[in-house]
C-alpha cells in the first residue's frame, strides 16, 4: 500500500476501517449516472462465492499470473460492490478498490476484512495515486458509463506502470450479432432511456418486472433450443448468456441494463484504437462473453 498522492478531502469511518473521500471530479462524469449506481449497489451488495467465483473466472478467462500474481499492485477503478476486488484478493498482492458513488462504503462494509485491499471514494478523474504505479488495472463495466470514455481510459492507463497490464469490459456494440438480435435490441433502449429517467424505486420495481417476464422467457427458450436442437444455435437468443446465472444475478443486471441513464457501446476495433491511442501494445480480446473484456500491456 503506498501513499495518497493528494490530501483527501475528508474520510468516513465504515466498521474498524476507514475510507478516504476524493470526491467524483467535474470534468468528465455524468453525475445522475454515479447516483444510480450508487442506488444499484447497495440493492445488490451482496454476492454469494459462487457467484463472484463463477462471474469473476468469465472475466479473468484471459489474464495469466504473468499479469497478475501475489506481487502485483492493483487498481480496481469502479468497484462497485467490491465482487472483482475480492475475486482479486487471493490472487495479488495488495488492491486498491476505488468508485466515485455511495457503492464504496457498501463495499467496505462487506470486504474490510480483506486485509490487503484499501477502500476509497474517488473517479476516474480524482485518482489519488502518482502517475506509473500500478501493475494491474481492471476496470469492468465502468468506462462506457463515463461521457468521454476514450479519455477516461488514458486516465486510468497513466496510472499503470510500463508492461504493466490493464483488463477492461466495455458494452460491444453488437458487431457479432445479426439483424434481428440488433433490432431486439434497439427496442429495449428505447425502453432504457424511459425506465432510467423514473425515481428510484419505480426504476427498481419495473426492473424486476422486466427481469421476471423478460429475461426468465428468454432464457428458458435459449435452454429449450439447447435442449432440442443442440449444438450452437441457442446462444443467438437475446439474453442466453444469463443461463446459468443466479435469480440474483439476473435482477442485478436487468436493473444495470435498464436503470442506468448514460450508456455508450464500442466495437472491437474501436476498442482497440482507443487502446493503442492510450498506449496500450498486446492486446488480445475473449472470444468468450460477456463481450468484450480484453486485456493489454503498456508500453
Amino acid at each position: 500500500m503506498k501513499p495518497y498522492s493528494t490530501i483527501e478531502e475528508n474520510k468516513r469511518k465504515v466498521g474498524e476501517r476507514e475510507v478516504f473521500c476524493f470526491g467524483t471530479g467535474s470534468e468528465n462524469i455524468d453525475l445522475t449516472t454515479v447516483e444510480s449506481f450508487g442506488e444499484e449497489w447497495l440493492k445488490f451488495d451482496a454476492f454469494s462465492k459462487e457467484e463472484i467465483k463463477n462471474a469473476g473466472d468469465q472475466y479473468f478467462d484471459i489474464v495469466s499470473e504473468n499479469a497478475l500474481n501475489k506481487s502485483s499492485y492493483v487498481l480496481d477503478l469502479g468497484c462497485g460492490s467490491g465482487r472483482w476486488t475480492k475475486y482479486m484478493a487471493d490472487k495479488a498482492g495488495f488492491i486498491e478498490a476505488i468508485d466515485p458513488s455511495e457503492a464504496v462504503f457498501s463495499a467496505c462494509k462487506h470486504y474490510g476484512n480483506l486485509e490487503n485491499v484499501r477502500f476509497t471514494q474517488a473517479g476516474v478523474d480524482t485518482i489519488p495515486f502518482d502517475d506509473n504505479t500500478f501493475d494491474f488495472v481492471i476496470s469492468l463495466g465502468v468506462l462506457h458509463h463515463i461521457p468521454d470514455t476514450g479519455k477516461a481510459l488514458k486516465s486510468l492507463i497513466k496510472k499503470l506502470k510500463p508492461n504493466g497490464f490493464a483488463l477492461i469490459y466495455l458494452y460491444y456494440a453488437l458487431d457479432n450479432r445479426g439483424f434481428l438480435y440488433k433490432a431486439i435490441f434497439n427496442i429495449s433502449t428505447l425502453f432504457r432511456k424511459i425506465i432510467s429517467s423514473l425515481p428510484h424505486f419505480l426504476k427498481q420495481f419495473i426492473c424486476d418486472l422486466i427481469a421476471v417476464f423478460i429475461y426468465l422467457p428468454f432464457i428458458a427458450l435459449s435452454k429449450l433450443l439447447k435442449v432440442i436442437l443442440g449444438g450452437s444455435l441457442y446462444l443467438k437468443v437475446p439474453l442466453a448468456y444469463y443461463r446459468d446465472k443466479s435469480w440474483n444475478i439476473i435482477r442485478n443486471d436487468a436493473l444495470d441494463r435498464f436503470g442506468t441513464p448514460l450508456e455508450q457501446r464500442f466495437t472491437k476495433m474501436e476498442i482497440q484504437a482507443m487502446l493503442e491511442e492510450a498506449g496500450m501494445k498486446n492486446i488480445v480480446f475473449s472470444e468468450n462473453e460477456p463481450y468484450w473484456h480484453v486485456l493489454a500491456q503498456k508500453i
